[in-house]
């Protein structure tokens, strides 16, 4: 009788839950994707975390990205299916489109991104491959024949990493072999200098020349009838560089909290000296991603800090080092302007650290920046190491061959960089 009073008290229990199974499996699936985006897949850990740490209370800040409809979803899942049938027939073009297809009516479709990452798998492209099947666990971390793949791939997409990497030690080395004195280095990287203020602050949106530019830094004279401000800009990166270069660099100490707040004083510091070198204190959203919370940005950048000065970052790769110092205080966010400038300006102040030299990202390069940006914030910040890399790569090349007997200048700006520069780093987007 007791048993019989036991088993009606659980049925009791139990029976209120009958119609909420789904609900409840979706939201562990939220929590899921919310741990891989935000701390890694730490039960398969890789080696070191990219990720910043971000506590349960910031989850009401994610972004919700729209559901697609159910036709949609009917249609990508018809498309999948065709596909398959398309890729036993041999008609691996055509199985091709339709995957394409399939995540374009539902990008979140985790069987249609596992087999786009198989179907570039066997075309030898494990690079994307491997992404894909990074993109399809972190919206299903579970999925067995994704962490199968992925698995399978991630060894060999280090290789490739890591191989790039030594292409581009080698080109350092070849540039630090140059004597300090070569007139040529000299002027190339000088020209170098203007480059950069010119292109960081050309990529978010400044409309000046290379020529304007180089007028204002060089006289310190204004350009009649262009925007004071966006004239200010570029006073302001200027001012930070030299900073960097003047002081930062001169001193064996570790990177602090004021350095980046005085690097970012001065970036702000002649367009909006009141917001110089002080921490946002509002919510902001930039794009599909919301950055934490003010009241926790000050949290942020103190881990920022530490990892910065950590001995897990100090025996990365300098570049990927660079390109996750980078990436990292993007995420964050901690200012109300100038987050950008500020960000670029501490990836250099790492690579200059390493004995690399600085890096521009160019305008031209704008939209591959930020969808790389873009896919890190969705989970995977190798798409964007790779493109720092290929930026790191294209500077470095640019030197060399401007210090070669048949030297060169560097590409006004409305040429391409370096057009002679062979490429040896692939960018996905």
């Amino acid at each position: 009788m007791e048993r019989m009073l036991d088993l009606r008290l659980v049925l009791v229990l139990l029976l209120p839950l009958v119609g909420v199974e789904e609900n409840c499996c979706t939201k562990l699936r939220g929590i899921a994707l919310l741990r891989c985006h935000l701390w890694g897949d730490n039960h398969r850990a890789v080696g070191h975390s990219t990720s910043l740490t971000v506590p349960y209370t910031a989850l009401e800040l994610l972004p919700q990205k729209p559901k697609p409809s159910k036709d949609s979803q009917l249609e990508s899942k018809a498309a999948l299916l065709l596909a398959l049938e398309m890729k036993k027939q041999g008609k691996r073009e055509k199985a091709h489109k339709l995957l394409v297809h399939s995540l374009n009516m539902n990008p979140g479709f985790v069987d249609a991104l596992t087999e786009l990452g198989t179907l570039l798998e066997e075309e030898k492209d494990v690079v994307q491959a491997e992404h894909l099947y990074r993109k399809a666990l972190a919206i299903s971390p579970c999925h067995q024949r994704a962490l199968v793949s992925r698995d399978r791939t991630l060894p060999l997409v280090e290789e490739i990493d890591q191989r790039h990497f030594g292409i581009i030690d080698a080109k350092v080395q070849r540039l630090i072999s140059i004597p300090k004195g070569n007139s040529a280095l000299r002027r190339v990287m000088e020209e170098t200098y203007y480059h950069h203020i010119y292109h960081t602050v050309a990529i978010e949106g400044n409309t000046l020349t290379l020529s304007e530019i180089r007028h204002i830094i060089e006289t310190h004279y204004a350009v009649p009838g262009r925007s004071l401000h966006e004239q200010n800009e570029a006073v302001g990166v200027d001012a930070a560089m030299k900073y960097i270069n003047n002081t930062l660099l001169s001193r064996p100490d570790a990177i602090t909290i004021n350095d980046i707040l005085e690097i970012h004083r001065r970036v702000l510091g002649y367009t909006d000296p009141v917001e110089g070198g002080r921490f946002r204190v509002s919510q902001v959203f930039v794009g599909h991603h919301i950055p934490p919370h003010p009241s926790e940005v000050e949290r942020h950048m103190e881990e920022l800090i530490h990892w910065l000065n950590s001995d897990e970052a100090l025996h990365l790769h300098p570049v990927e080092f660079a390109a996750l110092a980078h990436y990292k205080m993007v995420y964050i966010h901690p200012f109300l302007d100038g987050n950008g400038r500020t960000s670029r300006l501490l990836m250099n102040l790492v690579l200059m650290q390493a004995n690399y030299p600085p890096i521009t990202i160019r305008k031209e390069q704008r939209a591959e920046y930020y969808t790389a940006l873009d896919t890190a914030n969705e989970g995977d910040v190798r798409p964007f190491i790779r493109f720092i890399a290929k930026c790191t790569e294209i500077t470095l090349d640019t030197l060399l061959i401007a210090t070669t007997e048949n030297a060169v200048g560097l590409p006004d700006d409305s040429n391409q960089a370096c057009p002679d520069c062979k490429q040896t780093i692939s960018v996905h987007n």
